[in-house]
């Protein structure tokens, strides 16, 4: 089987092992990218995830207006439609939250941590396909959790006996994904991310890293992001 049909097989056992669980309040909505928005993120597997990889970036899980809008993970639209090459339907979680509707490639809000991160690949590497040649970008839980109010909650907010299975989902996959990409490198993007990799990889050959996250609210992230996070790819040894 090839590694992208190997990708969709495991997105699939991982979508279905999430869509199992339930989650209480606070949370009162969850959307499923992979459900809803499985057209672009497997046409995003058929066309950058045909080799194995050398470095394997990872966020924590989809924002608002990113992955969870298009499937792909640090989905900024601009960046997935016109550097990324990825353009497809997308449907309807359900239930919707009036205030965090799904428009999928016709979104206009801007995912300004997906922005930051490739368009800087983008800088760094010219093209797409230079950059996919032995790199590629995953997210540790497919899952979007958001209040009543429409607010988001991270999955590192929740109870631990909610986290615990769904935790256990997240390693699984990011095991099979590793088993298959065969990275030298994983590159948590946070600190979030770079735990989970700590805790899920411990029992595999793979060198485990960590770069600033490009979020908003941080504010170390909006002084000059891409400049912080090459310098620490290079202190690594993972970007030349």
């Amino acid at each position: 089987m090839s590694v992208c049909n190997q990708l969709k097989t495991i997105g699939q056992e991982l979508c279905d092992a999430v869509q199992a669980l339930s989650f209480s309040e606070p949370v009162t909505h969850v959307y499923n990218p992979l459900v809803y928005a499985w057209q672009p993120y497997a046409q995003y597997l058929e066309k950058h995830a045909r080799n194995q990889k050398r470095v394997l970036f990872m966020g924590m899980n989809p924002g608002p207006f990113g992955m969870a809008q298009v499937g792909v993970p640090f989905g900024e639209i601009a960046a997935v439609r016109d550097w990324i090459g990825v353009e497809a339907p997308v449907a309807k979680p359900e239930p919707e939250h009036p205030k965090r509707p799904v428009e999928g490639f016709n979104c206009t809000r801007s995912e300004v941590s997906g922005r930051r991160l490739w368009w800087s690949f983008a800088d760094w590497f010219g093209e797409a396909e230079v950059f996919f040649a032995d790199h590629f970008v995953v997210n540790y839980c497919p899952l979007v959790f958001m209040k009543a109010t429409g607010a988001n909650l991270t999955p590192d907010k929740l109870p631990s006996s909610e986290t615990a299975p769904l935790y256990q989902a997240c390693d699984t996959h990011l095991r099979k994904t590793v088993d298959i990409l065969q990275p030298d490198w994983l590159i948590g993007v946070g600190g979030f991310a770079e735990a989970r990799a700590t805790v899920a990889l411990e029992d595999r050959d793979v060198r485990i890293g960590r770069i600033l996250h490009p979020s908003p609210a941080s504010p170390a992230a909006n002084r000059d992001w891409a400049g912080t996070a090459r310098k620490q790819l290079e202190a690594l040894g993972v970007l030349q």
